[in-house]
């Protein structure tokens, strides 16, 4: 025996309930093989189904047009504290510096490599040092950095810092839409549910056949076994 299937994606869900709103518009209430309490319920909650759907999509595409944008910002702040870093070790290689003044800048003095960069996290706690590191200088009249400067390294980094604080306000506002579209998924299956249960019930009088061809048509929809498919009435 063939089986009925719910709706597993959003769209079939979707499919299912205009369906169901649809049949309520073309067939008189003492026809329709679905109660008017069920017919109100399906036709109240399907805008905010809709609504829910649309927020979703609009949070995932604001968060993919704007990674793009937030990769290349990532990438040049990390390029210029790089920089940064690697000119402080060269100029105390040639001798222009001393080595503790790599402490400035919260840069080992035993170790010309440079530390980890890859992460958020590494560029905030590293654009954050030079940033300081270049204030404590200047506040001892020292020479500044340069070729990158300190401040151009701030310009890079404030720019990142603002483009990642962005970034994870739209990651949130996905979280949120995904959150609430969970709770309207489950609405959604109840809803469709009680109509699918009282179609197949109203026409429980019916041919097994003629039953699943007349709830087709209210949008139930039923799964046929490899072995069932060939012996289905065309």
């Amino acid at each position: 025996m063939p089986y009925r299937r719910l709706p597993n994606t959003d769209a079939a869900r979707l499919r299912a309930l205009r369906t169901a709103v649809e049949k309520g518009k073309e067939i008189p209430p003492f026809k329709l093989a679905f109660s008017q309490i069920t017919l109100n319920k399906v036709q109240s909650f399907l805008p905010g189904f809709e609504h829910a759907l649309y927020e979703s999509k609009q949070a995932y595409s604001n968060q993919i047009s704007k990674s793009r944008d937030y990769t290349t910002v990532f990438k040049k702040a990390r390029l210029y504290i790089s920089h940064f870093i690697q000119v402080v070790n060269m100029a105390v290689y040639r001798g222009e510096l001393s080595e503790n003044e790599k402490h400035y800048f919260g840069i080992p003095e035993e170790s010309n490599k440079l530390p980890p960069l890859n992460s958020e996290s590494d560029i905030i706690k590293w654009g954050e040092k030079i940033i300081h590191g270049a204030d404590m200088r200047r506040a001892q009249s020292l020479s500044p950095i340069t070729n990158p400067t300190a401040a151009v390294v701030k310009v890079r980094y404030e720019k990142f810092l603002e483009a990642y604080k962005f970034q994870k306000m739209l990651h949130k506002n996905f979280a949120r839409a995904q959150e609430r579209l969970t709770g309207q998924r489950i609405q959604a299956d109840e809803i469709i549910t009680a109509i699918w249960n009282e179609v197949e019930e109203s026409f429980g009088d019916l041919t097994d056949n003629e039953k699943r061809d007349k709830a087709e048509k209210y949008g139930v929809t039923y799964v046929f076994r490899k072995n069932e498919k060939k012996d289905r009435p065309s």
